[in-house]
């Protein structure tokens, strides 16, 4: 775009353009008649063309005229909702509801809540936990702002928009020193109790792609769930069980050797994950907000300096 273009040409321009006369914008703007016409000429000077016939009558838009108005109303429209948006992120009070898969409330949301709280002190968050199914019901019902997590099949994101925020896959992890600890197939679980994906999770089909491919059927010992908590329970207890779950949920465990990731090949079951909301809505300024915090703690470490 021209540098030269300022708000004070578009703001003179749409005036003229919606009281069709010189006069009458200038009386709007509180301005004299000749600064408005100078400043239309000097925006026609910029642009190259002439946007409006002048006569007795009062001025009539050129076509180039009329294409240009539609999208100065949309810049200045814009920006003055950007202005009432930063207004309100003031306002005391205020709540903000978010539903969050098992997969990003250990890490990733932590992390974008800071970086939220820092920005809006204000707003209340309200966080609830819990399988895709019904986290994607209740946004769609309007109770949730925003759903954060792995993107569900296809006929689950009806009239759901999705924004990715990186990818990851699901993993099979047990206690340290489990007889599968070394285990490289799938088909060397069978005969264990295992943790699996229930029904209406996002991560269930990912692993039934990979039981199919593998040419296995369901696990006969199992247990399916979505809660972390129970899902550790029975990995580290005296069941030793087998748990399939997203990387996310488990990385700290990983890492500190509390659990250990078995060496299957688990790159089918990588999936995107990202934030949910309803389509065709635009988000509030609060929402808008939060977005921008999951961009960011979701970046690099590099990227965030």
């Amino acid at each position: 775009m021209d540098r030269r273009i300022k708000f004070r040409h578009l703001e003179a321009f749409i005036c003229i353009a919606r009281a069709k006369s010189l006069k009458a914008a200038a009386d709007m703007l509180n301005l004299t008649q000749p600064a408005v016409s100078k400043t239309l000429k000097d925006l026609e000077t910029i642009l190259g063309v002439t946007l409006m016939d002048r006569g007795r009558a009062g001025v009539r838009l050129r076509p180039e005229g009329a294409v240009f108005l539609q999208f100065a109303e949309q810049s200045t429209a814009a920006l003055q909702s950007g202005l009432t948006s930063i207004a309100s992120l003031g306002t005391a009070g205020g709540m903000l509801t978010i539903g969050a898969l098992p997969s990003v409330s250990a890490r990733l949301l932590p992390a974008a809540v800071n970086i939220f709280r820092r920005t809006a002190p204000d707003t209340v968050l309200q966080l609830l936990e819990g399988p895709h199914a019904y986290l994607t019901d209740h946004l769609r019902s309007g109770a949730l702002d925003l759903v954060v997590g792995r993107m569900g099949r296809p006929d689950s994101m009806k009239n759901l928009s999705f924004t990715q925020l990186h990818e990851e896959k699901v993993v099979i992890v047990a206690a340290p020193g489990h007889p599968l600890a070394g285990a490289v197939r799938l088909d060397q679980i069978k005969g264990h109790p295992v943790i699996y994906p229930p029904k209406g999770s996002a991560i269930r089909p990912l692993v039934a792609r990979l039981m199919i491919a593998s040419g296995l059927a369901l696990f006969d010992d199992r247990i399916e769930t979505t809660s972390a908590a129970f899902g550790r329970a029975m990995a580290l207890g005296s069941a030793q069980a087998v748990w399939f779950i997203s990387q996310g949920v488990v990385d700290d465990d990983i890492a500190t050797g509390r659990l250990v990731k078995l060496a299957i090949n688990m790159e089918p079951t990588i999936g995107p994950v990202g934030i949910m909301a309803r389509s065709e809505e635009n988000p509030t300024p609060v929402a808008h907000l939060f977005r921008q915090s999951l961009f960011q703690a979701a970046a690099p470490p590099a990227a965030r300096s």
